[in-house]
């Protein structure tokens, strides 16, 4: 049941939450209008593409991306406010536990993790998709893979190699195509170039050479300059945006990272890292909340200003930490699952320790 004390506290936590984020989301709106006025007009795109297609999108990932940042500093807002005009002293005069004080705070963060962890999984993606096609339509460079010597299985039993890619012209040089089964090498393919034709999803390999392995011993070898032939391979299955990943639901994202990881391609880490966030950051809230009310409960001389100060230094150091750990998993091999979690186990300690000091 909740008491009188508890509603204030939601409601001018959610209230002072909701404000700030409106703000923020404008402010960034009219910072980025500023700073692609000229890609806008550059490109084809109509106002009601840039409105519905960017900007709703653009508001929606955002204002759920740094929820929990803006969830702490409206903490810390409100309770600084609560701080100076003594309603906390008043509150724990009145026999209310600090821990009990914080309830109301968890529960409001509750609510919002529980949004949060929902939209990332679920509905974000599907956010990011429409704001990535936009910018793949009006925004974007061409995609190129730069990488060379590509040996990877696209699918179970089939092993593909490419010395390199153009993307511009869905041409692969120096291909190569390999079937396996039950541990045996049934088919090869070999060809200077494969261009994949789109329109009718179908591959046209040049000065190709092929063998099939009969199960008698035998061979069958084809030689030939040109030749049209359906593979079960597409031109994406050698390379996409790291943003794909930002599209892809719960489900979607499982199934990409295991077909990645088949493939033994770069990209499983930085996937891993994404799905993990995806949990961590709305679970941060709860971090994020104790620090908040531990560090702004105090009444002092810096007022809120002081506290403001003490939470954005938080808020910083939260996310380098986070940054570090990030290129510790590209780049050293660190877990992703644990790269992820530092932060907030870190920030943790650090919010448990506050809490402790803390006036009760």
């Amino acid at each position: 049941m909740l008491t009188i004390l508890d509603k204030y506290i939601i409601k001018k936590f959610l209230g002072t939450f909701i404000f700030i984020q409106v703000l923020i989301m404008a402010i960034a709106v009219v910072f980025d209008v500023s700073e692609k006025i000229d890609d806008f007009l550059d490109s084809n795109a109509t106002f009601y593409e840039i409105i519905v297609r960017y900007y709703i999108n653009f508001v929606l990932y955002y204002s759920n991306l740094f929820s929990s940042l803006l969830i702490f500093i409206s903490a810390i807002l409100f309770t600084s406010k609560m701080a100076q005009r003594s309603e906390i002293i008043a509150i724990l005069a009145s026999g209310v536990s600090f821990r009990r004080l914080l309830r109301p705070y968890f529960i409001s963060g509750l609510f919002l993790t529980g949004i949060a962890m929902i939209l990332n999984h679920f509905f974000i993606p599907y956010a990011n998709k429409g704001l990535n096609s936009f910018m793949e339509e009006h925004m974007w460079n061409t995609y190129r893979i730069l990488e060379r010597n590509m040996h990877r299985e696209m699918v179970p039993g089939t092993i593909v190699y490419a010395e390199s890619i153009n993307l511009d012209y869905n041409v692969v040089y120096q291909f190569s195509l390999e079937n396996w089964e039950d541990g045996k090498l049934t088919k090869k393919l070999i060809a200077d170039r494969a261009i994949y034709l789109e329109e009718d999803s179908v591959w046209s390999i040049k000065n190709y050479f092929i063998r099939d392995f009969l199960p008698d011993g035998s061979e069958i070898i084809e030689r030939g300059f040109a030749k049209d032939t359906v593979m079960n391979l597409h031109i994406n299955d050698f390379g996409q945006r790291l943003t794909i990943a930002a599209t892809l639901d719960y489900y979607q994202l499982n199934e990409y990272i295991e077909k990645e990881r088949l493939k033994g391609s770069n990209k499983v880490p930085y996937l891993l890292i994404e799905k993990h966030q995806r949990t961590s950051y709305p679970v941060a809230t709860f971090v994020l909340i104790l620090i908040a009310v531990s560090l702004s409960s105090r009444k002092s001389r810096g007022g809120t200003g002081l506290h403001l100060a003490l939470g954005i230094v938080s808020a910083v150091t939260y996310i380098f930490l986070m940054k570090i750990t990030s290129v510790a998993t590209t780049n050293a091999g660190l877990n992703p699952f644990i790269s992820v979690w530092i932060p907030n186990i870190l920030f943790g300690l650090y919010a448990v320790y506050l809490y402790r000091k803390a006036p009760k």
